[in-house]
């Protein structure tokens, strides 16, 4: 039996963190399943009501326009990063890899309120993008992108387009590229190539991206509680609302609780919904 002297050493930090993250979301739990007192800052007994409450629709209606939003936000990301992806893993000059690199990679360097502050210049009535199309005489008065959905997809595409990035080009590097080389063999042109060999054997890749986008822009709150301006309801935007503004600790729980399992359900339904994509790729 080979000895790991090291071991324990390397594990022990995962199992601290993973210690204190079930503490923290057992708290969450039990705040969970207490009656809010109006006026107070203390729980009271234990209760289900919270949870029957989610049922009305304005929290209903905030549940799928953050599914929405997560999706939306996924899918652009996906279709703005694979072609970085694929050119910063196909191309053969090492100044234009390090280029899309640093530039994919270099928004993770900056604070997520920092990338938003910069997302509300470029946004705004008096911002980069309604100077630019008032100046060039395409619009007439400034559009409005600040405050609506749009305008939060936006910033969270460039949130979420670094990982994404790495994740498509770890998946595209471990393709066989003698597999691309035998369909131009047999006749295939480059399109075909790419829809039957090299799209397939990516999926690992854009199953990984895609779920984690849509993970981390559920749990996402700078972007839009700054872009939107509580004109665009989300989860996250509305435990704050409760939480903090209305001290309603029990009920923000409980929209916490029940974020997080739908969170993890429609990453599953994505994951068995796209089996069959990941099988295809196995067999090619």
């Amino acid at each position: 039996m080979t000895k790991r002297p090291f071991l324990g050493w390397f594990v022990s930090p995962a199992g601290l963190v993973a210690l204190g993250l079930t503490a923290a979301m057992a708290a969450v739990f039990q705040f969970s399943i207490r009656t809010y007192i109006p006026g107070s800052l203390e729980v009271g007994g234990f209760t289900l009501q919270n949870f029957a409450a989610m049922l009305r629709p304005l929290y209903a209606l905030a549940f799928w326009n953050t599914i929405l939003l997560c999706f939306e936000t996924a899918a652009f990301t996906l279709f703005l990063a694979y072609p970085l992806a694929y050119a910063l893993v196909r191309t053969r000059s090492s100044a234009v890899r390090s280029f899309i690199l640093i530039a994919a990679v270099t928004p993770l360097f900056l604070g997520e309120v920092v990338r938003t502050y910069s997302w509300m210049i470029v946004l705004g009535n008096n911002g980069f993008l309604n100077t630019l199309l008032v100046k060039l005489g395409l619009v007439e008065r400034p559009v409005q992108m600040m405050f609506t959905a749009g305008g939060v997809i936006a910033a969270l595409v460039h949130v979420t387009m670094p990982i994404m990035v790495i994740m498509l080009a770890a998946g595209l590097s471990h393709i066989d590229r003698n597999c691309e080389r035998a369909a131009e063999s047999l006749g295939a042109g480059p399109i075909r190539v790419f829809l039957t060999i090299t799209l397939p054997l990516s999926m690992p890749g854009i199953v990984a991206g895609f779920s984690t986008a849509f993970a981390w822009t559920f749990s996402a709150f700078a972007t839009p509680q700054l872009i939107g301006g509580g004109r665009v309801s989300t989860v996250s935007t509305l435990i704050y609302q409760l939480g903090f503004s209305s001290f309603n600790f029990p009920f923000a729980a409980s929209l916490s609780i029940i974020g997080l399992a739908l969170s993890l359900a429609v990453i599953a339904l994505l994951r068995q919904a796209t089996r069959p994509l990941e099988r295809l790729a196995s067999a090619t």
